[in-house]
């Protein structure tokens, strides 16, 4: 007998569309999963400076149903690591609606947004606490030092040290873990 995630994984779509297609039902969906999803703990908040983090790049949505209940989008970005530039597709705004976690559609959804990655860039990255999720999907956590290239010049982010994780590709360099690896300065959180 089939389980009910199991038959919900069956009844689950997943669509990627640029930031400039989604719909205003869509954009309004999507806000309120992430910020019910990060909940109200300063240091896990959703904020607005992250949902615009998320914008010009590819959305990843997971309906049930016709309910938004997972999100992932992939922004284009340029890391260094040990001082080459790569192509990186970034991954931001990644949730499931509290009432679905658990069921298997975040790995679902995080399969496609890793497919997309390993098409189309040189290396995937983003930032977490939630290691755990991640590297069981492939994702390496970063161990050298980071920075960003502000426009003042390289600034250290030690506090970002551990939290970054990155997604080898078929375009990935040899990747020692253990070197420097920069981001390009954006305003807020800059990885």
């Amino acid at each position: 007998m089939e389980s009910e995630s199991a038959k919900a994984a069956g009844r689950a779509r997943i669509s990627r569309l640029p930031t400039e297609a989604l719909t205003p039902a869509q954009v309004s969906a999507i806000r309120a999963l992430l910020w019910a999803a990060f909940g109200d703990d300063e240091d896990e908040a959703m904020t607005e400076e992250d949902w615009q983090h998320a914008l010009g790049g590819s959305h990843f949505l997971l309906e049930l149903d016709g309910e938004v209940v997972a999100h992932a989008s992939v922004v284009g970005r340029e890391l260094d690591v040990d001082g080459r530039p790569l192509r990186t597709g970034y991954v931001e705004a990644v949730a499931t609606a509290i009432a679905h976690q658990g069921r298997g559609f975040g790995s679902q959804l995080m399969a496609e947004v890793d497919a997309y990655i390993r098409e189309r860039f040189e290396l995937g990255a983003l930032g977490t606490g939630r290691h755990s999720f991640y590297e069981r999907l492939g994702w390496l956590t970063w161990q050298g030092p980071s920075w960003v290239r502000a426009p003042e010049g390289p600034r250290r982010t030690p506090d970002e040290d551990g939290y970054i994780l990155v997604l080898p590709t078929p375009a990935s360099p040899e990747l020692d873990l253990a070197t420097p690896i920069s981001c390009d300065w954006r305003p807020g959180d800059v990885w």
